[in-house]
């Protein structure tokens, strides 16, 4: 701040006063009471009657003294003071101190300033004294810092200014230091103030000659023909000269704010070299290095780097400092060099880690990549063996290798060993031995891949051929066990219709039947898991279909475990089998509930997910698109992660042997694939398990609506085999029909059934058979009930061949596989009815009548 004053600032000082000097004796005190004393006893020796003039004479004269005193001390002439405040000493170091000193009272009033005061504000004398505020009224700029000063000093409190006084006929001004602060800490000291002034014109000049020699400074080092960049511990580039910033095109303001990283401008792992210095505490490093630079334009420059780093006591490293030597033109000047430029970009950039080892495993150089991947594996900065990148149940395995190499033996095998850290991660070292002659230090060159990513994908395509295969087999299986069953189911209707509820053996037959229908759940299962079961999808609000599903499950999962269901808004339609959507809830239900022995709570929540959501999501194998999300979550035991991955595996339980068959989950993963939906699941032992189904969104398009025959609808509704279809008023009727059918005994009761119920059956074991019966049969035949899978001609190729000959001709295929097993060899157009193994004599005649009353 600048301001003029009134007063000459340059005249002599006038030196204040000397403060008298307060003495006082205690000998002079004992001379006074020994004369008193010595008074009481000569009148003593007097007598009573003599001595009494006098004794009224000096009590009359200490009287008038007593009271003389104490009116002197009531008018302020004699006051008591503390010794210490007459202490020359400290006296001395306040009136002669190099800052000027004054006390203000409540009032603002001087009650104390020292010779540096007097002079600091122009005062001939202690009668000129005057207050700061008065000292510089008049101008504003100085003015402004004095009424902070007077408003701190009003408060009790300390405050700082610093201001520049101009001096007057164009002579140099000063600056000022001004500082305020209350007498003490009590209630009356805080009253007065003690105000400072310093003049600190010198340290102002000196400082503003460092920043001109900074400056100075500073320029030369930008405009120096190299780069220098200094790096903080945080990895951000705390100074950037100009020249370097005119090599990588950056805007130099941007430099120093935290607009950039080292990241930013080293090119690759480079980085990781820098950042890998061993520590050593209290010392300073210096390395070198060549490496990329990246430019703003992303392109790179080679350089070669000079970085010198100092580590702290504690073995913290500080800010770095780093000369930064283009080597851009060696490659058009000098060849030798160009290739050393060349093979240094190559050994740095190449997307292996490459690390040169002694005897004992010691890395004495190596590249970008290995710093980074040491850094990624957590290792401590100051070791330097190889051997601590691999974990310790293979560290033999690369120890092995090193001694091989060590020894001059080439041809080493690679090893692939596990990596140390955390996470599970995987790396293939190739080592090779290095000729001793060359270099005594070296012993091995260490390459290394990491091949976690590999390791993943190869899992997840073997886990997913394993799947695939366990699909196929539970497939074959459950085709086989369908014919066995329906052929079981058959005849143990003709059983229930032989005999009547009273008969003894009714409740056998019974028992029969209820076993039967248990295996046909168990092979529907199967059936689901490998994603060859029947779907009849239809459009579907989840939202409605929970609400039905609400009572079922309360029912199921009991009263101690409390249920929850939190609805999205505006859900998307879907497409799904209703029952079978049924299935996986109930089974995700059931499941939670055993999950929670002690109770707890089951939520279900829906909800859109969008094409971003689902991106941000990440879930493997799930590409981005609008889903329904059903989420099924609990509050049980959780699932271990050594068995979580089996989880969806046909015949995998953890329960009790006797207490589940293992296909619950599974039946759920094919429902749900089978859907073209996804399931997921994120559980933790202990914080309970969370499934997560995505469904995609159905977008309705104007399409043909073809009825399906209410027998097929009818007989897809019974897969559940739950119990029999209620039969009908009147099943029988009449007609001729063709049943084709490789399975002799199957054949057999199902012509008979059907012959039970006013039929002509005409038999065939093939689809060749089946079409030397059409030309035969003079009456011609009405329906063909065909199985699918049969030697020699399989069903769609009878459908074709026998619509060439009759277009009219009815058509029912029966088979213990899903109708999409052989939906995509039908040709196109073609109409027919399916009914699935295993199905009741009742479920069989059903459809057959239904499908003969249809219009041809």
């Amino acid at each position: 701040m600048t301001a003029e004053t009134d007063h000459d600032l340059t005249r002599e000082p006038v030196a204040a006063p000397e403060p008298s000097p307060r003495s006082g004796s205690i000998a002079l005190v004992l001379l006074v009471a020994a004369g008193l004393v010595a008074v009481a006893i000569g009148l003593m020796t007097l007598g009573r009657a003599q001595a009494q003039p006098y004794i009224l004479g000096i009590l009359a004269v200490l009287a008038m003294v007593g009271l003389f005193n104490l009116f002197a001390f009531a008018a302020g002439i004699i006051r008591f003071v503390d010794r210490n405040l007459d202490d020359p000493v400290m006296g001395r170091i306040a009136d002669h101190a190099f800052d000027g000193l004054a006390v203000t009272d409540p009032r603002g009033h001087v009650v104390y300033s020292n010779a540096a005061y007097l002079t600091l504000t122009g005062a001939t004398g202690p009668q000129e004294v005057r207050p700061v505020e008065r000292v510089f009224i008049g101008n504003p700029d100085v003015s402004e810092a004095v009424f902070r000063l007077l408003k701190a000093a009003r408060e009790g409190k300390r405050q700082q200014e610093e201001v520049r006084i101009s001096g007057q006929d164009g002579s140099q001004g000063r600056w000022l230091r001004m500082r305020v602060r209350p007498l003490g800490t009590g209630k009356r000291e805080t009253k007065y103030a003690v105000w400072s002034i310093a003049d600190i014109t010198r340290d102002r000049e000196r400082q503003e000659d460092v920043f001109q020699e900074l400056q100075h400074a500073i320029e030369y080092l930008d405009h120096a023909p190299c780069g220098f960049f200094s790096v903080n511990p945080a990895g951000e580039l705390a100074y950037v000269n100009a020249t370097l910033a005119n090599w990588l095109d950056h805007d130099l303001a941007e430099i120093g704010s935290g607009g950039l990283k080292l990241t930013d401008i080293v090119s690759g792992d480079g980085a990781s070299l820098l950042t890998a210095i061993v520590a050593v505490p209290g010392e300073v490093k210096t390395e070198v290095f060549d490496i990329d630079l990246r430019m703003r334009t992303g392109k790179t420059m080679p350089v070669r780097l000079y970085h010198k780093l100092a580590f702290g006591a504690d073995g913290a490293p500080g800010p770095s400092r780093t000369l930064v030597i283009s080597r851009a033109r060696d490659e058009r000047s000098d060849p030798d060099r160009a290739a050393e430029v060349r093979f240094m970009r190559f050994f740095d950039h190449t997307p292996m880690a490459i690390a040169t080892v002694d005897r004992g495993g010691n890395v004495v150089r190596s590249n970008a990549r290995y710093a980074k991947l040491g850094q990624a594996l957590g290792l401590d900065s100051a070791s330097k063996s190889i051997f601590r990148a691999v974990s310790s149940r293979d560290r033999h395995l690369l120890i092995a290798a090193i001694n091989q190499a060590a020894e001059g033996q080439a041809d080493v095998a690679p090893v692939e060993v596990a990596l140390e850290g955390t996470k599970e991660r995987w790396g293939q070292f190739f080592v090779t031995p290095v000729d001793a002659a060359e270099n005594d230090a070296e012993a091995a060159i260490v390459h290394m891949l990491e091949t976690t990513e590999r390791r993943a994908l190869e899992n997840q395509i073997n886990q997913s051929q394993k799947m695939e295969t366990v699909g196929q087999l539970a497939g074959g299986i459950a085709h086989d066990f369908n014919n066995v069953l329906s052929a079981i189911m058959m005849a143990n209707d003709f059983l229930l219709n032989a005999h009547k509820p009273t008969d003894p053996s009714f409740q056998d037959i019974m028992q029969i039947k209820q076993n039967a229908t248990r295996a046909a759940t168990l092979v529907r299962q199967l059936l689901a898991f490998s994603r060859r079961q029947t779907l009849r999808p239809q459009v579907l609000d989840l939202g409605d279909a929970l609400s039905d599903l609400a009572m079922l499950l309360r029912r199921l999962i009991g009263e101690k475990v409390k249920q929850e269901t939190i609805h999205g808004r505006d859900l998307w339609p879907v497409k799904v089998d209703v029952s079978q959507f049924e299935q996986v809830v109930v089974n995700l239900a059931v499941n939670a509930r055993d999950a929670m022995p002690e109770g707890g709570k089951l939520i279900i929540r829906t909800a859109n997910v969008t094409t971003e959501e689902a991106a941000r999501l990440a879930y493997k194998g799930m590409p981005a698109a609008d889903y329904v999300r059903i989420e099924v979550a609990d509050t049980g035991t959780g699932i271990p992660a050594d068995i979580r991955d089996k989880i969806f595996e046909p015949f995998f339980s953890t329960k009790e042997v006797g207490k589940g068959t293992g296909l619950g989950l599974s039946t759920v993963y094919g429902i749900v694939k089978q859907t073209g939906g996804f399931i997921y699941v994120d559980s933790e032992p202990g914080q309970g398990t969370s499934f997560h189904i995505f469904l995609p969104r159905h977008h309705a398009e104007p399409e043909e609506q073809v009825e399906q025959p209410a027998a097929v609808v009818g007989a897809a509704k019974e897969a559940g085999l739950a119990a029999e279809a209620k039969p009908r008023t009147d099943l029988t009727g009449q007609g001729t029909i063709l049943l084709v059918e490789d399975e002799e005994g199957l054949r057999a009761l199902n012509a008979r059934g059907l012959r039970s119920r006013g039929y002509t059956v005409v038999e065939a074991e093939n689809g060749v058979e089946a079409m030397e019966l059409l030309d035969e049969q003079s009456g011609g035949i009405d329906l063909v009930v065909s199985d699918v899978v049969m030697p020699e001609m399989d069903g769609p190729t009878l459908l074709k061949a026998m619509r060439e000959k009759n277009p009219d001709i009815k058509f029912i295929f029966v088979s213990g596989y899903a109708e999409d097993a052989f939906e995509k060899s039908l040709p196109q157009g073609q109409q027919f009815d399916f009914l699935p193994k295993p199905f009741t004599l009742s479920q069989l005649v059903a459809a057959v009548k239904e499908t003969m009353a249809k219009a041809g």
